[in-house]
């Protein structure tokens, strides 16, 4: 494992159940749960082969969490340059850099990279909060673009998704429930049939705060499955069973 430079602020974490080091930096970004979420709902081609896109890439987390489900090539897409620095390096600090590609630029411009309808799965943790006039923006830069449709839109990120995506390639997003109809519309518009949902719920009794949504691209319409609920923390207010496992692996 090479060991990294660290920058100011900067630290390396650790997701325990695979083994995967990250660097992240409170500052300027740090991986949430719905990564963790996105990696593990994410099928993935074993083959070698394969080709996978995370688009919104932010510190790598999401490609980094998938690069064992697969012996294929992963490319991670980030705007932000201190961001797709990070990720290189993390990718660097795993042994990964031969699988996983990281290229800083804009998504809609992806294709400057990678050929259209030549991908076979692309994932997407995009910014979940529209950019609003009045929307309360985070002060810290790194954030508020991680956050808010500053650089992109989700109508975007589903256009450039389709795109990428081969006939019966498969997108994953992670998002917020209040936006699950915009997201469903927009990929019917873009030849992505959802296939399958998952509401996340931070804790029992309580209205979900994330959903995961499967979609093939120019997939049979109808066959939409509703799968099981995702519970966060138990009623004590530790992780639930199925949480601590992706976090911390199965004793």
């Amino acid at each position: 494992m090479t060991t990294p430079e660290l920058q100011a602020g900067e630290r390396i974490d650790q997701l325990y159940s695979q083994d995967i080091q990250i660097i992240q930096s409170p500052e300027v970004f740090a991986f949430s749960l719905d990564a963790v979420l996105l990696a593990d709902f994410a099928k993935l081609p074993a083959r070698q082969s394969s080709q996978t896109v995370d688009l919104c890439a932010g510190n790598g987390a999401v490609g980094l969490f998938m690069s064992s489900k697969t012996r294929g090539k992963i490319a991670e897409v980030e705007i932000q340059p201190r961001l797709a620095d990070m990720a290189r390096r993390s990718v660097a600090l795993n042994d990964l850099t031969e699988r996983v590609t990281v290229y800083e630029g804009d998504l809609a411009q992806v294709n400057q990279w990678i050929p259209k309808d030549s991908v076979d799965v692309v994932t997407c943790n995009p910014p979940y909060f529209e950019d609003l006039p009045d929307s309360q923006k985070n002060p810290n830069h790194y954030l508020a673009i991680a956050r808010h449709e500053i650089t992109t839109t989700l109508a975007t990120v589903v256009q450039t998704t389709s795109g990428l995506l081969k006939m019966n390639g498969k997108a994953y997003f992670v998002h917020r429930p209040d936006r699950l109809l915009q997201l469903l519309d927009l990929m019917t518009a873009n030849r992505l049939a959802p296939k399958r949902i998952r509401l996340v719920h931070p804790k029992p009794g309580k209205e979900a705060n994330m959903v995961l949504v499967e979609a093939i691209k120019d997939g049979k319409p109808g066959g939409l499955r509703f799968l099981d609920p995702l519970i966060v923390y138990d009623g004590h207010g530790e992780y639930s069973p199925e949480v601590k496992a992706l976090l911390y692996g199965t004793d």
